[in-house]
Formats: structure tokens, C-alpha cells, sequence
């Protein structure tokens, strides 16, 4: 059975469930609830280490997904640099690498390029936090760079460059979004142009077996349109799930704070957070969904 994070076919709409006849209710209650109201990402982000419960499948000793990439671990070896505007004179950004944790003008003037692009919609803050950080790997993966930490002068260069990405389905609608499961990235496209492009976490590609719920976690390739939605945090059997857009069955793409480098979920499709918002928001239902391998 494919994963099935929440009941297939369920919709939330603010503290309501609602189901339709013929949908499955083999797997325990759905909590449906819209926290987000008038807060900001920030203030989601401060509720999930109570609100995520999501566990992640490469926790456990059968789940062995090869790597899509693999996270710069250099900033543990040596002093990062600050990207600091100094008084005496601004530092040219391009000859400076940035990793997690750096603050200052130049990690603003990074998101704000990550933004216009379509790969960041966390704040524009200035902090080199883990939601910038998935936007740089977004952007490190549609550039065909190898998705890491450290953004250095081959960064900044990629921002004037051609994208070297092309579409999975061509002759697919001109809004649609395409799911690359080979490069684990979600471009969102209108007028046949990108929209939004997001680092994602796909099915794990293994059996599991989670609070008496079995299944294989796999997302699936195939041709496939958004059915339902449900709004803010909804939680099932298998975790929790922000901003949920169902495309096939019980599969959706959802925000989550666990979106490593691999596939990891039950197979859905995880997004960070800070961009699920946005995407929740862009997609409505009927919007084609093409997953592919390639």
C-alpha cells in the first residue's frame, strides 16, 4: 500500500473534516486546525518541535535511501566567515563564503536573490538559518551544483547564469508542477516559466511499518492533478503535515521541518516550511501534477 500520511480524499477546512463518500477511514482520526491566522513564518517555526511529531523513516536500521547530495560539513573544521558590511568599506560578496549560522547584509542580500528567483520565502533577515539553507540547496540543484551548505563565488555566478535545468514534461500544461524525484526538487511553473523551485524529500523507497501501519514509502511517478487541500497542521497516523495538497490518493506535498537530503518520507512530498506557505497558496485544485524519475 502506498503511504497514506492522512486518510486519502480527507479535506480540512478550519476545525472541520470533511469527507466525502467513498473515503478511506482506515487510519485512525484526522486532526484538522488552521494555527496560522495573522502569524508570521517565524511564529510557525517556533511551534514546531511540539507540533512536529513527524519521524523520519532513515531513522530506522532498514532504511538505506542513497544520498542525493550531502550537506558541506566544512564550517565544523574551520571558522566560517562572517559576511559583515564593515564601515571602512563593504566586502565584495561574491569573494565571500557564507555557511549556516552567518549573519549580516550579505546573508540579507542572499535571500533577497534567492527570493527574487523563486527558491527562498523565509524572512529577509539577515541570519543564515536552516530555512535559507534549503533555499541555497534549491538553487544549488536547479544550477546543477552540487547542494551544500557554503555559498561561494560559484553561487553567486549561477545567479546571472542560464538555467541549466530542463523542464521534465515540456509539452505538460503551462501551469503545472513538476516533482524530479532523481534530483528530489519541485518546480512550480506558470506561463511555462518557474515560479517556484523547492529542495524536497520524497519516499524512502522502503517497507515500513509505523503504529500498526504498513506500507511501502514510495512516491510514485505518474500524471496526476491536486484533489483536495487542507489547510495549516492536519495529523494522522504517520505525523503531521502543514499546508497539505493531495495529488494522489493519501500522497500530498506538505510542509515540514524534516526535509534532509535524501528521500526520507512515507512518500509524500516533504517542503520546507517557509515554502509550503507559498506554494499552498499558488496551487489550487486541478493544478497538474507530473512526477518523474528522470
Amino acid at each position: 500500500m502506498a503511504d497514506t500520511e492522512v486518510p486519502g480524499g480527507a479535506t480540512a477546512r478550519g476545525d472541520t473534516v470533511v469527507r466525502r463518500p467513498g473515503d478511506r477511514d482506515d487510519h485512525g482520526p484526522l486532526l484538522a486546525r488552521d494555527d496560522r491566522g495573522d502569524r508570521d513564518d517565524q511564529d510557525v517555526l517556533d511551534d514546531l518541535d511540539v507540533l512536529d511529531d513527524q519521524d523520519d523513516l532513515d531513522d530506522h536500521d532498514t532504511v538505506v535511501p542513497q544520498p542525493v547530495g550531502r550537506e558541506d560539513h566544512d564550517a565544523a573544521v574551520r571558522p566560517a566567515a562572517r559576511a559583515e558590511h564593515g564601515t571602512g568599506g563593504r566586502k565584495e560578496h561574491t569573494t565571500v563564503v557564507l555557511r549556516p549560522g552567518d549573519r549580516g547584509e550579505t546573508v540579507k542580500l542572499l535571500q533577497q536573490r534567492l527570493h527574487k528567483h523563486g527558491y527562498y520565502y523565509g524572512k529577509l533577515n539577515g541570519v543564515y538559518d536552516e530555512q535559507t539553507k534549503f533555499g541555497v540547496w534549491a538553487l544549488q540543484k536547479h544550477r546543477h551544483l552540487r547542494p551544500q551548505g557554503a555559498v561561494g563565488p560559484e553561487v553567486w555566478r549561477a545567479f546571472d547564469r542560464p538555467v541549466r535545468m530542463k523542464p521534465l514534461v515540456p509539452s505538460g500544461e503551462p501551469d503545472r508542477v513538476e516533482i524530479n524525484l532523481r534530483y528530489q526538487l519541485l518546480v512550480v511553473y506558470r506561463h511555462r516559466r518557474p515560479a517556484l523551485v523547492s529542495h524536497i524529500s520524497t519516499g524512502a523507497k522502503v517497507s515500513y511499518c509505523h503504529n500498526g501501519h504498513c506500507g511501502n514509502a514510495i512516491t510514485p511517478p505518474g500524471d496526476f492533478h491536486v484533489t483536495s487541500r487542507a489547510p495549516g497542521w492536519t495529523e494522522g497516523p504517520l505525523g503531521t503535515m502543514y499546508d497539505s495538497l493531495y495529488f494522489n490518493g493519501g500522497i500530498a506535498m506538505h510542509g515540514s521541518t524534516k526535509v534532509p537530503l535524501r528521500p526520507a518520507s512515507h512518500g509524500c512530498v516533504r517542503v520546507p516550511l517557509s515554502t509550503s506557505k507559498r506554494l499552498y497558496d499558488m496551487i489550487d485544485v486541478g493544478e497538474p501534477v507530473y512526477v518523474r524519475e528522470k
